[in-house]
């Protein structure tokens, strides 16, 4: 017998739709909007998948170096509410301290000003020539409970590590600026807006901005345009607070279209709407 909530076999939706989605690329397309430039490293399928982001990166003139590996291409299942608000059901392929040879990464690193990693388990190998080169990190630890230990590697290594306040204990902020090297850490809380931390100061809230004319439809993406905005901005040489604002601003662009990095704000609309709202 079905269990209680599953008396429904089908449910009628409206059209599923397929796009390349995934945090490395919405930070990648977000700051190549925004005048950076900027290209992905990352392990895809010889599948559908991997071909389509493959195919989409050619379109766009993105650099994209991929190594191609049998477990398939990440991929995932977002369920959207009439209001916007998403679950999300991940299938992360890649077998568990997945490794690959440096020579993936290496190449970017030597003209890489930022790097920006995802926390992919291949990633965390990235990290030592990362820190060698001496350039900024950033990292984003997502829905990061404070306990996990996948997510430490990522949190001590970075110079700005973005995390969500969903699952975030009240230590871990103190934690990573204990155990890293952040210099600042930014606690995205969605419609709350976010908050900076920077070592033995109280946190500043930066409020969430609300657009009129792009009422939010879609969150999937939101945080990845925060934090392209937000890099973008920061590396232009403004403080950590209008790099935050420019962030919000981003953010609540990208919820206004539905599906993750389909509509990215671009840096004549981000500087445009900065000035209006001030």
């Amino acid at each position: 017998m079905p269990e209680a909530g599953w008396e429904r076999e089908t449910v009628p939706v409206e059209p599923i739709e397929v796009y390349v989605g995934h945090t490395g690329h919405g930070v990648t397309l977000g700051c190549d909007l925004l005048g950076l430039r900027a290209g992905l490293v990352d392990v895809l399928g010889d599948d559908d998948e991997g071909r389509r982001v493959r195919r989409l990166y050619d379109e766009l003139q993105l650099p994209l170096n991929v190594v191609l590996h049998p477990s398939g291409t990440r991929r995932s299942v977002n369920l959207v509410t009439p209001d916007g608000q998403r679950m999300s059901y991940y299938d992360g392929r890649h077998p568990s301290g997945l490794r690959v040879h440096p020579d993936l990464w290496r190449p970017s690193l030597a003209h890489a000003r930022h790097v920006h990693v995802s926390i992919m388990d291949f990633a965390r190998h990235a990290l030592p020539d990362v820190l060698a080169t001496g350039c900024s990190i950033s990292t984003d630890l997502h829905d990061w409970d404070g306990r996990n230990d996948y997510h430490r590697d990522f949190a001590t290594a970075a110079d700005i590590v973005f995390v969500s306040a969903s699952a975030l204990p009240d230590d871990a902020v103190s934690w990573i600026f204990g155990h890293g090297r952040a210099q600042l850490v930014v606690v995205l809380a969605g419609a709350d807006g976010s908050y900076l931390h920077l070592p033995g100061e109280p946190p500043q809230h930066v409020p969430a901005v609300h657009l009129p004319d792009r009422p939010v439809v879609d969150t999937n993406g939101a945080g990845d345009a925060y934090v392209a905005a937000f890099l973008a901005r920061w590396l232009d040489g403004v403080t950590w607070y209008d790099a935050a604002h420019a962030g919000a601003i981003a953010g609540a662009w990208a919820c206004g279209s539905p599906g993750a990095h389909t509509n990215l704000i671009t840096a004549e609309e981000l500087a445009a709407r900065s000035e209006k709202l001030g």
